[in-house]
């Protein structure tokens, strides 16, 4: 009985829990969500299928303005993503899109992406797995995937196609499908061939048969049935590199004989722009590498492979168009994958010594090895060995150096630059800095200090200084340094006159000729003061108012008159009735920019009360001096008619009934020539008789010179940099602009605008005291905008070179490349430009079809064995790199077949079978899409 009532209690407490566990298993199936209705692929192509939705409910433009992302090089293709997840992979689908706005582009436009060139298509799907290579190596993940596409697309109401990359990654190869309606359906395939291409595909003919064997039996006789397919084809060439030395190698090779110097020296190769203003200073890189030429067959229908066979040895001036663009040298717009050498990079290195500059006080300061108080900027500084440095200062000095400005080709906002003529000795003496030494702060100060002890010997020898005209005026216009030259040659050639025992007379009168001219009064009422003019101007007035008498016709003149011109006509002397002389007078002594500066300051520090400054007085005594040499008997009040006849009042006009009767005329001093103790009157007192002859020198060039040598000697660094940089700048931009480029001339207005911007950016660095930071940091910003004309300065020559007789072309295609690289420009230090690629192409003219095909030389016979030719279509003995052509066969179809989706008007040709083929001898990919009805 125990035993029965305990199992009895066994049963019923299992009943118990077995009851517990049901209700825990109701409860858990109240919160349980059944997806049993739908596999895991199902949900796959749901979430496809919700994708797809949203792009299509979007729409292109929405989805442009989401943020769809632009493909690059593609203007007119965009792409959306999207991730799903399926079997534990994760997939990337891609939908790529055109704008809605853009037109059917041409078989052949280059703004087709691959997949649309090769399989007609326009929006298109591409969905693979997010692996290494995201290629699908498995078929049957490749068919279930396509699948899966094609079901949501359809679900969708959707034709786009739909690609799926396939097996190796360098085949290139793609699956792919296209639902176009309920009855109708699209497959595509590509591959590739990398190695051992059948023979028969290497040509026309071949490849023909190989499309025309999709569509029929392959027991077909080819060679006699004909079929009308649609072909197209276009043919890229690639010009072999320029070789420079070619006609003096053919010119060698004719002459076998024993080689000279002179034929071996006539072997040295060539630079592309050894004729270059540039090349005296460094040989650029060519950037353009070549070009490539497009010929273009379009559509056209051939009914036999005979017919191909002809096409292949077609020449290629049959085609119906011909594009040409530039391979460009990416180091043109990557600045990173190589150093830019030019001027650029060396005016960089001269502003990098000029932000060291500020380190020492004096120049000797850099090359002292013993001094350790500097930056470790001169222990690591290069500076050449003696041998270098005395070349340099040889070329630098070298005799015969022309030393007048080349002004034939200086660019008329040339002189907006504060800097050196570019022929001048500091202008020469800037650009061979920019290259001694890497132009670093050290060896800028050895090769100073070496050209100012040259400078001095020049002076100390009383010799001509090379490169700096010792007869003309100074040029406000340009740097201090080279005002200071200048004036320097201008001291040594007058040292040279006195210690040569020269008379002073006759050397004023050689280097002022201009001057030596009699100065007639023509208005007694109106005329400067020497308060209102300055000393220079005030003799120009004059001499522009005097006429010379001729002295053959003069009578006489008395002993004691000295230093005469001649006679000024109709003037007599107010005491005497003798006529007045006018006097060779001494020219203002020249002056530099600094030197104005000091004038006006010590003008302004004496006030007016003082009058003019000093220089003036002596200016106006030599004057009195001279006159009252020439007219023995003249008193103030003549001098004042003469000098200044503003300053004498009359009512009668001199020369009109001149006699003794009415003389002397009545007339009178100013009031300011009147007032008590007037400074003139007083000089005038004080002045003694004498010629120029006799007089001191108003320039003493001594003096002088040793002041431009004491300023030379002790420049401090920073000064001498600012003007190097400023010079370089001006220099470096006048050996571009003698660059010849045709008549370029979005070249020539870049030009023009980059004087006026450097001067002024230069001007405004120049008037402020800006931090030294701030003004490293703008001049290097300069420099970032001269780097980029100046490599559109090389492309420009480089292109007028090779395309020099089609003016057009040319000028079109430097146009392209310079609308490309605008946006690069006048960006600073940083670029815009390095995810672009260059590929403008211009349509050459049938009349310069000739030009181009003149830079296919003819293979040499070194060049023939090199290259197995096997494919037709030659130009001058060169095959294409690439050839591609379009086949495809359309059948008229009723609107009976097609889907309700595809708008069909009565009858129309459809394109049942397309095949584009791309490739060489030793390479070729084919891509081929089959319309079906199903």
């Amino acid at each position: 009985m125990a035993s029965s009532s305990s199992s009895k209690h066994r049963k019923i407490g299992e009943e118990e829990e077995e009851e517990d566990e049901e209700e825990d298993t109701v409860e858990e199936f109240e919160v349980f969500d059944d997806f049993t209705i739908a596999s895991s692929w199902e949900r796959f192509i749901s979430d496809i299928e919700a994708s797809c939705r949203q792009w299509l409910a979007d729409g292109s433009k929405n989805l442009v303005e989401k943020g769809a992302e632009s493909l690059g090089q593609y203007k007119n293709l965009y792409r959306v993503k999207k991730e799903l997840k399926y079997g534990g992979k994760t997939y990337s689908m891609e939908f790529n899109f055109v704008k809605p706005v853009t037109a059917r582009a041409s078989c052949w436009d280059d703004d087709l992406h691959n997949m649309q060139l090769s399989f007609g298509v326009d929006d298109f799907l591409v969905i693979a797995p997010r692996s290494a290579n995201g290629v699908v190596l498995d078929d049957p993940e490749s068919t279930k995937l396509l699948s899966s596409v094609a079901i949501a697309l359809s679900n969708c109401g959707s034709n786009w196609p739909a690609f799926v990359p396939v097996h190796d990654p360098s085949r290139k190869a793609y699956n792919g499908i296209q639902n176009m309606g309920a009855n109708f359906t699209r497959r595509f395939e590509a591959d590739r061939i990398a190695t051992q291409v059948p023979i028969r595909l290497m040509h026309l003919e071949g490849l023909y048969e190989l499309f025309v064997s999709k569509f029929v039996l392959s027991t077909t006789d080819f060679s006699t049935n004909y079929f009308k397919v649609q072909f197209a084809m276009r043919l890229s060439y690639e010009t072999p590199p320029y070789d420079y030395n070619q006609e003096e190698i053919l010119e060698s090779e004719i002459d076998d004989s024993v080689e000279t110097e002179t034929s071996a020296s006539s072997r040295i190769k060539k630079q592309w722009d050894e004729d270059c203003p540039w090349t005296e200073w460094y040989s650029a890189e060519d950037p353009i590498k070549g070009f490539n030429l497009v010929a273009i067959w379009r559509s056209r229908t051939i009914e036999g492979s005979l017919e191909m066979a002809e096409l292949e040895n077609t020449s290629s001036f049959d085609a119906e168009h011909w594009l040409l663009s530039p391979i460009v040298s990416q180091d043109m717009v990557d600045d990173s994958i190589a150093k830019f050498v030019g001027f650029a990079p060396q005016i960089g290195l001269l502003i990098s010594a000029l932000d060291a500059s500020f380190e020492a006080q004096f120049l000797e300061d850099f090359v002292a090895a013993e001094n350790t108080g500097l930056d470790n900027s001169k222990s690591t500084a290069n500076v050449p060995p003696p041998s270098v440095l005395d070349r340099v200062l040889k070329e630098l000095f070298k005799d015969g150096t022309s030393s007048s400005p080349n002004v034939e080709v200086e660019n008329r906002n040339s002189r907006a630059v504060k800097g050196a003529p570019l022929q001048s000795l500091f202008a020469q003496f800037c650009l061979h800095a920019l290259w001694f030494g890497n132009c670093n702060i050290r060896a800028i100060a050895v090769l100073w200090i070496d050209f100012v002890r040259e400078i001095r010997w020049y002076w100390e020898e009383s010799e001509p200084l090379p490169r700096v005209p010792g007869n003309g005026t100074i040029d406000l216009s340009s740097c201090i340094l080279h005002q200071k030259l200048q004036m320097l040659a201008i001291c040594i050639e007058r040292k040279r006159s006195r210690e040569n025992d020269q008379s002073f007379f006759d050397c004023e009168k050689e280097d002022e000729n201009s001057s030596n001219k009699v100065k007639v009064q023509k208005d007694l009422l109106t005329g400067p003061s020497i308060d209102n003019i300055d000393s220079s101007s005030k003799h120009e007035y004059f001499k522009t108012e005097t006429k010379l008498a001729n002295s053959s016709n003069q009578k006489k003149v008395d002993k004691t008159r000295r230093g005469s011109a001649g006679v000024v006509l109709s003037m007599m002397l107010l005491n005497s009735f003798e006529e007045m002389h006018a006097p060779y007078t001494q020219s203002a002594p020249l002056m530099t920019e600094d030197m104005h500066e000091e004038r006006l300051h010590a003008v302004e520090a004496l006030g007016n009360t003082m009058g003019s400054g000093q220089l003036e007085k002596d200016i106006l005594s030599s004057d009195m001096s001279a006159f009252k040499a020439a007219n023995p008997n003249a008193v103030f009040e003549d001098f004042i008619r003469w000098h200044s006849p503003g300053d004498w009042e009359t009512d009668v006009t001199e020369g009109s009934s001149v006699n003794k009767l009415n003389w002397p005329p009545k007339g009178r001093l100013s009031q300011r020539m009147s007032e008590h103790g007037n400074m003139w009157r007083k000089i005038w007192n004080e002045s003694p008789a004498l010629s120029i002859s006799e007089q001191k020198p108003l320039l003493d060039p001594v003096r002088e010179g040793e002041k431009i040598m004491h300023y030379l000697e002790t420049l401090r660094p920073q000064q001498l940099l600012e003007q190097m940089v400023y010079t370089a700048f001006r220099a470096c931009a006048d050996i571009l602009n003698q660059t010849s480029y045709g008549g370029f001339k979005l070249m020539k207005t870049k030009m023009d605008q980059l004087y006026l911007t450097l001067g002024s950016s230069l001007k405004s660095l120049q008037g402020n005291q800006l931090d030294k930071d701030e003004l490293i940091g703008d001049l290097k910003q300069l420099c970032t905008v001269f780097e980029h004309i100046e490599k559109l300065v090389i492309l420009a020559a480089s292109i007028y070179r090779k395309l020099a007789d089609a003016p057009r072309l040319s000028e079109a295609i430097f146009t392209d490349y310079f609308n490309f690289y605008l946006p690069k420009m006048g960006t600073g230090l940083t670029s815009i430009c390095y995810d672009k690629e260059f590929d403008s192409k211009q349509e050459v003219k049938m009349r310069e079809r000739d030009v181009v095909a003149g830079m296919f030389p003819p293979p040499t016979a070194n060049q023939s064995w090199r290259k197995v030719l096997s494919m037709g279509n030659l130009l001058n003995g060169h095959e294409p790199t690439q050839r591609e052509i379009i086949f495809s066969v359309n059948d008229a179809v009723s609107n009976g077949h097609y889907g309700s989706k595809i708008s069909v008007n009565g009858d129309e040709d459809v394109e049942t079978y397309r095949m584009y083929i791309c490739g060489t001898s030793n390479d070729l990919w084919a891509a081929l899409s089959v319309t079906s009805w199903d």
